[in-house]
């Protein structure tokens, strides 16, 4: 996995997202008074009071969504540079003495962050809710300018919802202040990753894998709490880490490795006819019958020239042990590509730059330091039973997802994009 450290003029070559002009030269906008039903609506309920602009033109709060606007492309939200630019122009005649700018002014305000706000909350591409507790739940126009109608600080509340999570504001806020800086484009790999980025929530505790750096990220209470090296799924598409977001319910100690159909196929099999039985009898494989039940088979009396060819099936687990793949730790959550997150005895691995290894699951650094995290305590069996499931204090989310554009040492910093997710990317202009 290859890094590449992006900065002044060497950026701008690779860049092609092209920053607004300055507001001196911006052309004029036609002043929109037409407005959604749900901000109608509101404004009705308030018997017209102002939200942004309760004293008259001069507003923090106001400040606030207007920059939050302007570098909105950023965002997903392409509309917010010229709704900025519209607030701001019916601003100014609001100064000038026009009452009727400053009502429009203030509803021009609701109107973007509801959209802004939307934006935000849109799933990106790709990305599959294996657990209804973390499917993403778009709020309504009305609940949105509810909660900020009842903000302390309505400017705090802009900047708040605006950070969106710890990993997302760095690249972004980043990535503007750099495009500035540069004359004003942005790799469109900036914009992948923040699109996939989005999607992890601002507070509370949960788990962000990221396939394309190979890191794993704790992060809580808003700010990153630990992290450490993962290996990932390899390039080939039927070996890739999928993007899913889900739930960790429990821990699994002293856990079995219940081998995939197609390694046994692949590599057990393989292995078997190369070096014998006693490859099984080292690395304690067990050998079972395909129909599911608990019916451990004689090795011996298989053909294991039929299981590699696949014209004749069985089941292999793997029991407890300094050989085992799952190391002393399972972490496992629902989803439909039956990946989850294991220890590892092959820590030599996360040396290496690239991490792309695996077969879709992903291996951990440290799998006790994360254990510990989820669990408050130990991870230490009860006994050498094998499979004990210990339940974490509280379910935690789980968001694996894939971003080639980091921050690094306060530069934007970029990684191959080795699943080729980011290819279609269009290039959009931040106007």
């Amino acid at each position: 996995m290859r890094t590449r450290l992006l900065a002044g003029a060497a950026c701008a070559a690779l860049w092609g997202l092209s920053l607004p002009a300055n507001g001196a030269t911006s052309p004029a906008l036609p002043l929109s008074t037409s407005f959604s039903d749900p901000v109608s609506a509101f404004y009705v309920s308030r018997h017209g009071e102002p939200l942004w602009l309760p004293s008259g033109a001069d507003s923090s709060a106001a400040r606030e969504l207007i920059g939050v606007l302007q570098r909105a492309s950023l965002d997903g939200m392409p509309a917010g540079p010229a709704l900025a630019q519209q607030a701001a122009a019916l601003l100014r005649r609001a100064e000038s003495g026009d009452p009727s700018a400053l009502a429009a002014a203030d509803r021009t305000l609701s109107d973007a962050w509801v959209q802004y706000v939307q934006a935000l909350e849109t799933p990106p591409a790709g990305m599959t809710y294996a657990d209804n507790w973390v499917a993403p739940r778009r709020e309504s126009a009305a609940t949105i300018l509810a909660r900020a109608a009842a903000a302390e600080s309505l400017a705090a509340h802009v900047h708040s919802i605006s950070q969106v999570n710890p990993l997302y504001a760095q690249l972004r806020d980043t990535a503007w202040s750099t495009a500035q800086a540069n004359g004003g484009q942005l790799d469109p790999r900036v914009l992948a990753s923040l699109d996939r980025a989005r999607d992890v929530p601002p507070e509370g505790r949960y788990v962000m894998v990221d396939t394309a750096g190979a890191r794993l990220y704790m992060i809580e209470d808003g700010r990153i709490a630990d992290s450490m090296k993962v290996i990932v799924g390899k390039a080939d598409p039927s070996t890739q880490t999928p993007m899913v977001a889900s739930t960790i319910y429990y821990a699994t100690l002293n856990p079995l490795w219940h081998v995939s159909p197609e390694m046994v196929r692949s590599l057990i099999a393989r292995n078997v006819l190369d070096q014998g039985l006693s490859y099984l009898k080292a690395r304690g494989y067990q050998v079972m019958a395909a129909d599911g039940s608990d019916q451990i088979l004689d090795p011996a009396r298989v053909n294991w020239r039929a299981v590699a060819s696949g014209e004749e099936a069985v089941r292999v687990r793997q029991l407890p042990g300094p050989a085992n793949s799952m190391g002393r730790l399972k972490i496992g959550f629902p989803n439909d590509s039956d990946i989850y997150l294991h220890d590892t005895p092959n820590k030599q691995l996360f040396t290496q730059g690239d991490r792309n290894l695996s077969h879709g699951c992903i291996r951990l650094e440290d799998a006790e330091r994360l254990g510990r995290w989820l669990l408050g305590r130990e991870p230490q069996a009860a006994s050498t039973d094998p499979e004990q499931h210990v339940l974490l204090p509280k379910p935690v989310p789980i968001y694996v997802t894939y971003l080639t554009a980091h921050v690094q040492d306060g530069q934007l910093s970029f990684v191959d994009d080795i699943y080729r997710r980011d290819s279609g990317q269009q290039v959009a202009a931040l106007r």
